[in-house]
C-alpha cells in the first residue's frame, strides 16, 4: 500500500515561505511519515482452522444455553457456521475460580486446536474482586497455551443495576486489559449487546434462542475477520 501524502497544511507551513523552524517541520513530517505508515500495517491474521478441527468451549451456564432449548447453544450454532467439531463444555453456575480446577482434564481428553472462554460472570455474582477472577482467567488462558490451544476470550458484562434498568450493559475493563498482556483474542460486546436487548433474554442474565443465534453469528464474524474460521 502506498503511505498516504503528507498533509496539505504541514506541507504548506514548511515550504521557503511557511512559518514553521525547520526543527518544528522535521518533527511534524516525520510524525506525518510515522502514521501514514501505520495506515498501512496489515490486520493481524491467524492459521485457519479447518471444518472438523476440535474446538472447547469453556463457560457457564451462557455456555451450556440455559434459556433456549435444546440445540440452540451457541457452541452448536457455531459448529454450523465454520464446520468445526465444537465441545460444549458449559456448566451452569460455574465460575472462573473453578473452572481453571477442571479445564486440564479436558484439554487432556479433547486435544482442542483452540478455546473459547466464557466465564467470570458468576464471579462477579458472588461478589469476588475483579483481580481475582483475572488471575483465575490467566490460569485459564496460559493452561489452555502450554496445550498448544489459540484462545478466545469472550468479554462478560461487568455487574450494573443502572446497566440492566436502562438496558445498556459494558464489557468488564478487565477483559480487555488480560487480552492485552496474555495476546489472547479478545471477543467484545458480544455478551453485552444480546444482554442489553429484552427482546434477546429469556430472562435478565441468559440469551433467549435468538439471543445465541445473533451471539453464534458475532463470533463467527469475529474468526472470519482473523482468519480462523472460512464463508
Amino acid at each position: 500500500m502506498t503511505p498516504s501524502p503528507t498533509p496539505t497544511g504541514v506541507a504548506s507551513e514548511c515550504t521557503p515561505s511557511g512559518r514553521w523552524s525547520r526543527r518544528a517541520c522535521a518533527g511534524l513530517l516525520t510524525a506525518a511519515l510515522l502514521l501514514s505508515l501505520l495506515g498501512c500495517q496489515p490486520k493481524r491474521t491467524l492459521p485457519a482452522l479447518a471444518p472438523g478441527t476440535t474446538v472447547l468451549a469453556l463457560g457457564d451456564s451462557i455456555t451450556h444455553g440455559t434459556g433456549a432449548s435444546a440445540g440452540q447453544d451457541w457452541p452448536r450454532l457455531l459448529a454450523e457456521l465454520t464446520g468445526w467439531d465444537i465441545v460444549n463444555a458449559g456448566v451452569p453456575g460455574d465460575t472462573a475460580q473453578h473452572a481453571r480446577t477442571r479445564i486440564g482434564a479436558l484439554l487432556a481428553q479433547h486435544q482442542p486446536a483452540m478455546v473459547i472462554v466464557e466465564l467470570g460472570g458468576n464471579d462477579f455474582l458472588r461478589r469476588r474482586s475483579p483481580e481475582l477472577v483475572k488471575e483465575d482467567l490467566r490460569d485459564i488462558v496460559r493452561q489452555a497455551r502450554a496445550h498448544g490451544a489459540q484462545v478466545a476470550l469472550m468479554a462478560v458484562p461487568a455487574p450494573s443495576l443502572l446497566g440492566v434498568v436502562v438496558s445498556r450493559l459494558s464489557d468488564a475493563p478487565l477483559y480487555q486489559a488480560l487480552a492485552a498482556e496474555e495476546g489472547a483474542v479478545l471477543v467484545e460486546d458480544v455478551i453485552s449487546t444480546v444482554l442489553s436487548d429484552e427482546g434477546l433474554r429469556a430472562d435478565p442474565i441468559h440469551p433467549n434462542a435468538e439471543g445465541y443465534r445473533q451471539m453464534a453469528q458475532a463470533l463467527h464474524r469475529r474468526f472470519q475477520a482473523l482468519g480462523w474460521a472460512g464463508g
